[in-house]
């Protein structure tokens, strides 16, 4: 792991899910927080204030390149997506060389993860495994009032998709219909109430193009209804809900697909699925766009 000096440790703030700054999803990184105390960690990620910071830290299992530890400004998370390709890309851009070329293990609270290292710069990780369940059907009230839409579940009930995060999966009619959801802040706290982080919805694109499904997150934060820019836990939610339901779509999407999400809040994410070695990998690009020290 990089040395620290003094108080100052190395910091990144790393766009993830897109090659161009500010159009993907924002992550602090800490690369040197072996020393940090737990009420330390919670402080720095309530002061970046984004979605999640992550701390770099040495490993305890000795598979593991790296361990990291993952706050929002309120609490800890065993595992989430984005922050894991964040915190890898800026390991990588800081000078750690993997124990394998083209492959990290990073620890973290749901065990090893593992990373792998595309010749372009891109990562992927293979998703957790993830405890899936059909939403009962007397809840799909609750979930119109969320979205306050009904196009939802053809082709599947919502599921909800436990992976350290729980969230529970809709399935839009239409890459249309889940642009056209203008979700309501107060019956979507009503799902959140019930254990699930929010709603991860996505929607089939026409056949033909470059993307196959549109993807949005949204869920609530402090009570405030959050749309969130690209989300990796969701896209590999998403991933393991289609594979369990033996890929509606057609035979492509068994090898892997495509997915936007984003343009609802002025980004545009791109990520990628790879289904290989009996999972789904979540991958896509990451840039920095802050390198310097943090005073801590």
């Amino acid at each position: 792991m990089l040395t620290r000096m003094g108080t100052r440790r190395r910091f990144k703030q790393v766009d993830v899910f897109t090659r161009v700054p500010f159009k993907g999803n924002p992550l602090a990184v800490v690369l040197d927080g072996d020393a940090l105390a737990d009420e330390q960690m919670h402080a720095i990620a309530r002061w970046t204030n984004l979605s999640e910071t992550t701390f770099a830290l040495t490993p305890r299992d000795p598979q593991a390149d790296y361990r990291v530890r993952i706050f929002s400004p309120g609490t800890e998370f065993p595992f989430a997506g984005h922050p894991t390709l964040g915190t890898a890309h800026a390991l990588l851009e800081a000078g750690l060389t993997p124990k394998t070329p083209g492959r990290l293990v990073q620890e973290c609270g749901v065990g090893l993860v593992h990373i792998r290292i595309a010749d372009d710069g891109a990562l992927a990780f293979r998703a957790p495994e993830a405890e899936l369940r059909a939403l009962h059907a007397s809840l799909f009230p609750a979930v119109r009032a969320a979205l306050q839409s009904d196009a939802f579940h053809l082709g599947g009930p919502p599921v909800v998709a436990t992976m350290g995060i729980c969230w529970l999966v809709v399935r839009m009619d239409s890459a249309q219909a889940c642009r056209d959801v203008r979700p309501d802040a107060q019956a979507l706290l009503e799902i959140t109430r019930m254990g699930m982080t929010g709603i991860a919805m996505y929607g089939a694109m026409p056949p033909g193009g470059a993307i196959d499904y549109e993807v949005r997150a949204i869920f609530t934060k402090m009570d405030v209804l959050t749309e969130d820019p690209v989300t990796g836990s969701a896209n590999a939610c998403i991933a393991r809900v289609l594979e369990a339901q033996g890929f509606p779509d057609g035979g492509h999407t068994s090898a892997g697909y495509t997915a936007c999400q984003g343009g609802q809040v002025q980004c545009d994410g791109r990520i990628s699925v790879l289904y290989q070695d009996g999972a789904p990998w979540i991958g896509g690009h990451s840039v920095s766009v802050i390198d310097g020290t943090i005073q801590v």
